[in-house]
């Protein structure tokens, strides 16, 4: 027995599956803008009070990253599910991350663990265009061949390593096991 899900139902599973990550984040006491309230497309400092609170920043990019490893595991682990299907299963699996990295346990090991000190969680417009820009990166493996996937992965692990001293690789390593010569770097040290 295959299962099959239409392009409109995946559509609604999709949002509807964001909308209730969105809900969760307002009822745990996120704001929608963040702690300003003010709206804004782009915040490239991430060690201003705008990070992870307008609706893009570097770490944009990172979710990107997530949605073709996410893709590149489906791929490994359930091929013989559909692509609607298995990108059904990134968003929640996205959505689920957003809704537990703006809890207070994960916003304080962020401030303790890592160069965030000044890390008071996401906006939920931030939170939501993150996990876009997942399902952007599991579209982009999708269609693109799977080495220029790999490559692309990489580029943007270098590329934020330069530029912000961060990226997807260097967050999980340093939430999970710190280490003062990362950190120090990190801070420019």
């Amino acid at each position: 027995m295959k299962l099959r899900i239409s392009t409109s139902a995946a559509w609604v599973i999709g949002a509807t599956t964001m909308a209730v990550a969105a809900l969760a984040e307002l009822a745990m006491g996120r704001k929608i803008w963040g702690i300003s309230g003010h709206p804004g497309v782009w915040a490239g400092d991430v060690n201003s009070s705008h990070n992870s609170q307008f609706l893009t920043d570097p770490y944009t990019f990172s979710h990107i990253t997530h949605g073709m490893l996410f893709f590149a595991l489906l791929w490994l682990f359930a091929r013989n599910i559909p692509v609607r299907l298995r990108a059904l299963i990134a968003v929640a699996v996205e959505s689920a991350w957003e809704i537990f990295e703006n809890t207070d346990m994960v916003i304080e090991r962020y401030r303790t663990a890592t160069i965030s000190l000044h890390y008071y969680g996401d906006s939920v417009m931030n939170s939501m265009c993150d996990i876009l820009a997942c399902m952007v990166g599991f579209g982009l493996a999708y269609l693109l061949p799977r080495r220029v996937s790999i490559v692309t992965v990489i580029v943007l692990e270098l590329t934020l390593a330069l530029w912000i001293r961060d990226g997807l690789f260097l967050n999980i390593l340093m939430l999970i096991h710190p280490v003062p010569a990362i950190r120090s770097w990190q801070a420019g040290g």
